[in-house]
């Protein structure tokens, strides 16, 4: 494990893609700002753990034959809400970041 020692308002980066940003620290707690490509999901381990182990419930009651990789590679297809942008925006410190628009609110204007 590659330990980082960072302050307020630091980066990491991983890869050319995902962003690791010190957001504020209070007390023993972290905020950390990440932000990443949609296409890769983010989520806290506890969230992760849930989800694979959803995905093993719902794969034995279907009799499906996905083994453990194949839960886990399901795992990292689960996409966040519209709200992502959003929160990756505030994070990274951008003011007042425009909201995202809903189902019904994307409709093409002509």
């Amino acid at each position: 494990m590659l330990v980082l020692s960072r302050q307020r308002d630091e980066t990491i980066m991983i890869g050319d893609e995902i962003e690791i940003t010190v957001v504020d620290i209070r007390g023993d707690k972290v905020r950390l700002g990440i932000a990443a490509p949609t296409r890769i999901a983010v989520h806290r381990k506890e969230v992760y753990a849930a989800i694979s182990d959803e995905n093993a419930r719902a794969a034995r009651a279907g009799g499906s034959s996905l083994t453990g990789s194949d839960l886990a590679a399901l795992a990292q297809t689960v996409r966040p809400g519209p709200h992502r942008n959003e929160v990756s925006k505030r994070a990274a410190g951008l003011a007042n970041p425009a909201p995202v628009a809903g189902p019904a609110e994307r409709r093409e204007t002509a």
